[in-house]
């Protein structure tokens, strides 16, 4: 333990400010699973995340320990592990809960694990090693094709699984390393305005507008900042994106697609699909101003919240700790992801920066998205809250990225 506590002095507000969030989360996920109608597997959530806790400081302990040069020597194995990892999951990988057909786990003799939080960490440390190699910043559409391959290989196959939710946060990883690399931000707008028409394909006219704005900002501001086929290729791209809409439409599963809908229209399947994020509307808006009580949420306790312990943990903490609960909640993020981007500012290595910018970006779209979709803003992914939601394959590799990132920014160059 006197060693382990040595790690944590490496950048001790950091390292105690997740241990706090992860000791919150435990007893989040002890309320979570008292209910009336007592359940096994919630009930005794907490204590297996405690383990799993316990195991994850270990790691940590170890991990940190790490030279930074060996952690860059590992950057391209641990990528080309994770990327055949997540091309097996489309062959031997399974679901579980509530995602029972996304083929995200894979298991190895009862012991089950998520590769795509491996290949999160791997990506973000081989993106920072080819990046942290360039002399200057990227300021063209040719400099962004290598990064968006390394990023786009890993997110392909977990969009193919199908996961949503974590592919959302590959993308954060990539704009924010990106931006981190001197990336100017007209040129990051650009290349991500064919996700932007993806999404208004649905409408024709709403459509036609927007590329035309697209087209008109290349011609009128960008002219002399483009190459000629750069322009041509992103265009293409927004067409190609409008033409594929329909068919991702299609491939996604059932459930994913009631999902996409009930966001705009809970009340559409009030009993079905529109019914998680209902229930968690009303368990937030119970939760007042101080909260029903620690395990006293009348939601909570019926069984109406669903996923209460995972993907919804956080509708708990504002039914039993209300407003005040949420907001200290948040808050506790916000600590969290500014000393990431501080100690990326006072790094001595590009290298150390752009692990720290590829880890901000990760942990801000599951904090974003999660406490989004408990309240209706985003659409429901089944993404977990960092440190908070039970899980134990994501706590510990939550931890290694702690291990990565207090490592890399205290280690001189």
């Amino acid at each position: 333990m006197a060693a382990m506590l040595d790690r944590w002095t490496l950048d001790r507000p950091l390292v105690l400010g997740i241990l706090a969030l992860s000791t919150f989360g435990i007893a989040m996920i002890y309320s979570a699973g008292q209910v009336h109608v007592p359940n096994a597997v919630t009930a005794e959530a907490w204590i297996r995340q405690s383990r799993w806790l316990v195991i994850a400081l270990v790691a940590f302990s170890t991990i940190s320990r790490i030279s930074v040069r060996w952690i860059e020597w590992a950057a391209l194995p641990a990528y080309i592990v994770s990327v055949v990892l997540l091309a097996l999951t489309l062959v031997i990988g399974e679901g579980r809960g509530t995602a029972a057909g996304v083929k995200s786990w894979i298991s190895i003799g009862g012991f089950g694990f998520q590769p795509a939080e491996i290949a999160k960490i791997a990506t973000i440390l081989w993106l920072a090693q080819l990046l942290s190699t360039r002399d200057t910043g990227l300021t063209s559409v040719r400099d962004l094709i290598m990064p968006g391959a390394v990023v786009g290989l890993p997110l392909g196959l977990v969009m193919l699984q199908p996961d949503l939710g974590t592919g959302m946060a590959f993308v954060g990883i990539l704009f924010a390393m990106l931006y981190w690399a001197a990336t100017p931000v007209w040129l990051l707008v650009l290349v991500a305005s064919p996700v932007v028409g993806l999404f208004l394909a649905s409408d024709t006219v709403i459509w036609s507008t927007y590329i035309l704005i697209v087209i008109g900002c290349m011609i009128l501001f960008l002219g002399s900042r483009l190459f000629l086929f750069e322009s041509v290729a992103l265009v293409l791209a927004n067409f190609a994106s409008a033409t594929l809409a329909r068919p991702l439409w299609d491939s996604l599963a059932t459930y994913q697609r009631n999902r996409i809908l009930v966001f705009l229209d809970p009340e559409v399947d009030p009993r079905g699909a529109g019914y998680q994020v209902i229930q968690s509307k009303v368990a937030l808006g119970s939760g007042e101003f101080w909260g029903q009580g620690f395990t006293h949420g009348a939601q909570k306790r019926l069984d109406f919240l669903p996923e209460q312990h995972t993907d919804f943990i956080f509708s708990v903490v504002g039914e039993e700790l209300g407003f005040v609960g949420t907001t200290l909640t948040i808050l506790g993020f916000a600590y969290v992801l500014t000393r990431l981007v501080r100690l990326a500012g006072r790094a001595e290595s590009p290298f150390a920066g752009l692990v720290l910018l590829g880890i901000f970006g990760a942990w801000l779209v599951h904090v974003f998205v999660n406490v989004g979709m408990t309240v209706g803003v985003v659409p429901i992914t089944g993404i977990p809250l960092p440190f908070v939601s039970y899980g134990g394959t994501f706590l510990l590799m939550s931890w290694v990225a702690v291990a990565i990132a207090v490592r890399v920014a205290h280690e001189r160059t």
